[in-house]
């Protein structure tokens, strides 16, 4: 498949600071790209220099074949682009708004109306389409800054925090929004909400210092957390020893994990991590069958995200240092 975005050495310092460093992946049509990284990461850099709103010290940009550099109208005619900030005209109305960025688009006849109706539906905007748009809340004018974004129907999204400043009901209208027009669209997401990238995404990309630290789906990535394939046993506080005696002693389990104060149910827990990354689960199910511990719970860990992050993030940081 003929990758939508391709991005080739993008680099950008600001006086001292080396902000984006040499930073290269592609997306193609149908995938949804977490583009994830701590505050300071070099996200939004990375974000204005592919929608050609900032200018690369080096490397290039290409949008569906057009180059961001030598044909940026081409380029910038498939990216619909959701800023940091959402920033709008605070005077105008979204309905007013809309329009101007329909005009702005060159959008014109029944594509203009068809685009405008797509948008203010699919961004919930119904309600507020005639108060001024500073008034309205944070999560509302994230809205609008969305529904400009998809006005024009293009083919790659870039959204820059897109469920910024949203309830939960409203992220989960965004996420299902994004959802439905994935399989049409190649959409990149930056984030450091670790949430996001369960919920929306089919790959992950992480950024530390400007330089790109982890890339994969969020399955891959979840496998080298050390959470992967660990299984966390609940039993009665009474039988914590003998629990832990019995999982100690089973050749494929590395390490435990001891929660020894009781939670709001008067229940305890053991983690038990795997060898080099086996599965444990079966060998733990055999051994409480044949013995008379009580077990409230049982469950298998798939990996956390958030421990791969902390650790490529944090590991860039000191190698760096």
């Amino acid at each position: 498949m003929t990758n939508a975005i391709e991005i080739s050495g993008l680099t950008k310092r600001f006086g001292p600071i080396l902000a984006v460093d040499h930073v290269s992946f592609s997306v193609t049509q149908g995938e949804v790209l977490g583009f994830l990284g701590p505050n300071g990461a070099g996200k939004s850099t990375s974000m204005k220099m592919i929608t050609g709103f900032l200018r690369p010290d080096a490397g290039r940009s290409q949008i569906c074949g057009h180059d961001m550099d030598s044909d940026p109208l081409a380029a910038k005619r498939k990216i619909g682009y959701l800023p940091e900030g959402a920033p709008a005209y605070g005077d105008m109305t979204p309905a007013s708004y809309l329009k101007f960025i329909a005009d702005a688009r060159g959008l014109t006849g029944a594509k203009r109306a068809q685009g405008l109706e797509d948008a203010i539906a699919r961004s919930h905007l119904e309600h507020v389409l005639y108060q001024p748009i500073e008034t309205l809340s944070k999560g509302f004018k994230r809205r609008v800054g969305l529904a400009q974004a998809i006005l024009h129907n293009p083919p790659v999204l870039v959204l820059d925090e897109p469920t910024d400043g949203l309830d939960p009901n409203q992220k989960h209208e965004v996420r299902q929004m994004i959802r439905d027009m994935a399989a049409e669209k190649c959409i990149i997401i930056s984030t450091h909400i670790l949430e996001e990238v369960n919920a929306i995404c089919s790959r992950a990309l992480i950024i530390a210092k400007g330089k790109i630290v982890a890339d994969g789906t969020p399955h891959d990535l979840e496998t080298r957390s050390p959470y992967h394939n660990a299984v966390t046993v609940v039993t009665a506080p009474q039988a914590l020893e003998d629990m832990v005696a019995l999982l100690k002693a089973l050749p494929d389990v590395a390490t435990l994990d001891i929660e020894d104060q009781p939670d709001s149910h008067g229940c305890v827990k053991v983690t038990a991590f795997p060898q080099e990354d086996r599965m444990i689960i079966n060998q733990i199910s055999a051994a409480l069958q044949g013995c008379e511990l009580p077990v409230r719970e049982m469950t298998v860990e798939r990996g956390r995200l958030e421990d791969v992050f902390r650790q490529v993030t944090l590991s860039d940081a000191h190698n760096a240092a």
